[in-house]
């Protein structure tokens, strides 16, 4: 058996499986699909000679080969991560900026508070933004590109710090919105949705949402590209969209609130940071101050 050149990546993917008890809930974890989640176990499990998980309709359970190698494999992993961490530490100014990456779906605000907080830090530091994808965002936080991350709270990133900063209600945009009183989402649901491109996060908080209620999601078959465009498109009488209420490009865009018997629905946001980044001690100050703006 050769070990001297396991792929990193296949090493993630293997603790991530094991943090998560699942294949699917671990690509999403990682922003990969899952055969290709999939494939980099299996040529790992090849590499190490044994199989490290096994799979049945009641989940993934670690085999005896997985129960004594995984804890060596996230032991290892965690001492490379702490070199990375300790040679960051030891090379970078304390001028440091935060760099912080942003779903399209984090409203302005949001982002206005994040720059006045790092200001109020005990070393106050610049604030470097990057809007992206969830994908985008998450490999650039895995590869240290990004201090810290804002993003809709809808999948797990295991070994990472979390906090809930901010929750939004939900609203569906339709065309006959005559009134804005509420609508419940079994009524909702009967209607015909359009969706954006699964990259900003919204598109899988609405999939969940019904996945979670048992209930079918009717979509149009086209995407739309921007949130503008979904409104234009309700107004064609293409279907309806369920956004953020921040996402209204007006307030006079005909919309009502969602809610589930008699609650409102929201989307929650979260930071996400490594806790073994050198600025640790400043993002969990950022996230904290963040939540506890929450209106």
């Amino acid at each position: 058996m050769a070990t001297d050149r396991l792929n990193l990546e296949g090493l993630r993917y293997a603790q991530a499986v094991a943090e998560t008890k699942s294949f699917s809930a671990a690509a999403r974890a990682y922003g990969v699909t899952q055969p290709a989640l999939s494939n980099g176990i299996a040529k790992l499990e090849e590499r190490l000679g044994g199989k490290l998980f096994e799979r049945s309709p009641r989940g993934v359970t670690q085999t005896a080969f997985g129960v004594r190698i995984l804890p060596l494999i996230e032991r290892a992993l965690a001492a490379l991560d702490a070199v990375g961490a300790e040679a960051r530490r030891l090379t970078e100014s304390g001028e440091q900026k935060i760099r912080m990456g942003v779903s399209p779906l984090i409203g302005s605000h949001l982002v206005a508070r994040a720059f006045s907080m790092v200001q109020g830090l005990p070393t106050p530091r610049d604030l470097v933004l990057r809007e992206a994808n969830m994908q985008e965002l998450r490999e650039c936080l895995l590869a240290g590109q990004l201090d810290i991350i804002l993003i809709p709270a809808v999948a797990a990133m295991p070994r990472f710090e979390h906090r809930v900063i901010d929750v939004e209600p939900m609203v569906v945009v339709t065309p006959d919105a005559a009134e804005a009183t509420p609508v419940e989402l079994a009524e909702a649901g009967k209607e015909q949705f359009i969706l954006v491109p699964d990259t900003c996060g919204l598109t899988t908080f609405t999939t969940q949402l019904f996945q979670a209620h048992e209930m079918p999601l009717n979509t149009y078959p086209g995407e739309a590209a921007s949130y503008r465009v979904l409104e234009d498109w309700t107004k064609l009488g293409l279907g309806s969209a369920m956004v953020p209420r921040s996402k209204l490009t007006s307030p006079d865009v005909c919309h009502r609130p969602l809610h589930d018997r008699g609650r409102e629905v929201q989307i929650s946001f979260e930071a996400v940071w490594s806790a073994d980044s050198p600025l640790a001690e400043d993002l969990l100050r950022l996230a904290d101050s963040l939540a506890a703006g929450r209106s």
